[in-house]
This record gives structure tokens, sequence and C-alpha cells, in this order.
């Protein structure tokens, strides 16, 4: 089991308490620009974890549809949805082999739901070009991932520590020749249970993303800073970026 798995099999409760889940609303407004508010736009959450996004979008009168390699996850999802009352189509699916009948007109894939957690570059891109046959022509793809500009003028370990992303990091060891952060991370489950992870993500430079777009198959390729709760194609990205906003369609 990899430690994305671990962490998932019993945090959703931890998950939604966390402070970079609190921007939901504004990033939304972002996402219903880029789809200048189309209703008739079916949409394809991609890693959508307790729902946050989905039942947001849901709630403003759009179709869509969600999934998550969690269980766990998925349950607060389908439990929060019900509360809000609305309809989202939940299924556990893995993203870099997952298929549906239909096509849609938007993917998103936030604050890293799956890529780039996975163990491998070949693992990232296979996301990449299951994201473009699940779109229709003309459809769009929204995603955040981590920056890899911000480890070479930062320090990930300080930054992970005060900002208090998945507990406090006690070992921290960024590769410079294959931009991966190694680094151990403590936290706490659901169950109040302490977690010792051993965890490994991949940091792309902007460069890396448009050379996956393209090769995957999209077109318009837009990279752009990535303020939390306030996504703007405006901002340009630079080295103090923890994340960075990308958007891209397929032809």
């Amino acid at each position: 089991m990899q430690w994305y798995e671990h962490l998932f099999k019993n945090y959703a409760c931890q998950y939604e308490n966390e402070s970079y889940v609190t921007g939901t609303p504004g990033e939304v407004d972002f996402i219903e620009k880029e789809i200048k508010s189309d209703k008739t736009v079916g949409i394809l959450d991609i890693g959508c974890g307790t729902g946050r996004h989905a039942i947001e979008l849901a709630g403003r009168g759009y179709q869509l549809t969600a999934f998550d390699l969690s269980a766990a996850m998925l349950r607060k999802a389908r439990a929060n949805a019900r509360q809000k009352g609305v309809h989202i189509d939940f299924y556990r699916k893995d993203a870099r082999r997952f298929r549906f009948k239909k096509q849609f007109g938007l993917a998103i894939m936030l604050c890293e739901g799956s890529f780039p957690l996975m163990e491998t570059d070949e693992m990232n891109f296979a996301i990449l070009q299951h994201i473009f046959r699940a779109l229709q022509p003309g459809g769009k793809l929204i995603f955040t991932t981590l920056n890899g500009l911000f480890p070479l003028f930062h320090s990930v370990k300080d930054f992970l520590n005060e900002h208090g992303n998945l507990g406090s990091s006690k070992v921290n060891t960024f590769d410079l020749m294959t931009f991966r952060d190694y680094s151990e991370f403590e936290t706490t489950d659901d169950d109040g249970q302490t977690l010792h992870l051993q965890c490994n993500e991949r940091y792309y430079v902007p460069s890396e993303i448009n050379w996956l777009l393209s090769s995957a198959g999209f077109t318009n390729i837009s990279i752009h800073g990535c303020t939390l709760g306030a996504y703007s194609r405006n901002e340009v990205l630079t080295p103090d970026h923890f994340e960075m906003l990308v958007i891209a369609e397929k032809p």
C-alpha cells in the first residue's frame, strides 16, 4: 500500500479540517468562469476527496461525476452530498486507468488530486492520457500541481511545517536529479491513531508540464501561479508559488 493510500484510508474528517480546503467557493468561481457558466457542461472531478469542489458545483446547478481511490473519502463525500441535497455520481476508480462510457466537457483535478502523488512519471503521464480520452473535443482540463520552481528557491520542509500540511515534517530531502521530495510525516487519523508516513511527491517545472500535456494531445496550455481560493489567469507563476494552476484543452 502506497503512502497516500495508507493516509486516506481513514482521514476524511481530518482532511476537512486542513487549512487548504477553505477556498472552495472562490476556486469554483474560477471554474465557472472558465466554462462561461454553461450548465450543460458535464464535469468530471478526478481525485475528488470528500467532494468539496463537486458538491459546490452541483449546488450551483452543474452535472457532476466524481471519483477517488479512497473508499473512506468517498463515503464522506456521499454523506456530504446528501447533507447538501445534491446529486453526484461518485465512483471508486484509479486515475491511472479509469474509463467512462461518456465524455465530459470539463475535467478538474485540484489540490493534488491524484497527480503528482504517483510513484513514477509514467504513472502521472497515464493520468493525463486517461483524462484526454475522457474529454469531449473542445473539452478543458483544469488542475493544480506542485511547482518545481519552489524547492529551488525555498525549503519545502519549512513551508510544510509552517502551513501544517499533513502534519509535521521530520525529515525532508529534495532530489535535484528527479525533482522528487522524499519526506517523513507524522499525523493523526480519524480515530486518533498516529500515522508515520514515508511520502514521495513529484514537483514539476512548467516546461515539463507543457511537454507532458502536449505529448498527451492537449493544446492551448496555460500555466499560472496558484493562490488557494483565488485562482486566476492573471497570476504570473513565480518561484514563490508552492503550486501552479494549469489549464489545457482537447482539440
